[in-house]
Formats: structure tokens, C-alpha cells, sequence
């Protein structure tokens, strides 16, 4: 009776376990709302910098402009803004 119990024990924790990582991974990739795959996203990262255990500068891409954003706890300011850069990459002649 115990050999039976742990023998289902090591059969079913690991199924479990791989089903729900496989849920996790599916419901990721296929997000409600979201065509398949990546999408596009308007707002864009570009670079974070910590400033303390609770603030940090990000610099945020929108709408063709760089934003510099002191955010902390509870509060994002606006410190600059400038266009974003465009970079052309030069024919090979």
C-alpha cells in the first residue's frame, strides 16, 4: 500500500509541476488580447539607471521622442525630453 502511494506520488508531482509550467509558458506567449507571437509595443525602455533602494532614471521612448523620468516610489517626474534619434545606415559603396 505504500509502495503504491509513493509510486503514484513520484508519477503525478512531476505532472503537475510540467503542466503547470506549460500552462504558465502558453499563457504568455498567447496572451488574451494579443495577436500571436510579439506585438509591437508603443512605448519603448530604452535605459534604467537605480538612483537609490527606490528610485531610478528610465529613459522611455513614445511617439518618436526620449522622455527622462526620475521614478520612485509612488511618483514618476518628467525631467526632459527630446526626439529620438534616427540612425540611417550608409549604403556599402
Amino acid at each position: 500500500m505504500m509502495l503504491e502511494y509513493l509510486a503514484r506520488l513520484l508519477l503525478l508531482v512531476p505532472l503537475v509541476g510540467g503542466l503547470a509550467f506549460l500552462s504558465l509558458w502558453l499563457y504568455r506567449r498567447f496572451q488574451p488580447g494579443l495577436p500571436f507571437g510579439q506585438r509591437e509595443r508603443a512605448i519603448r525602455v530604452v535605459d534604467a539607471m537605480p538612483m537609490g533602494p527606490m528610485s531610478r532614471l528610465a529613459v522611455v521612448e513614445f511617439a518618436g521622442k526620449r522622455y527622462l523620468l526620475a521614478v520612485s516610489r509612488g511618483r514618476v517626474d518628467k525631467i526632459a525630453e527630446v526626439e529620438a534619434p534616427t540612425f540611417v545606415v550608409p549604403d556599402g559603396e
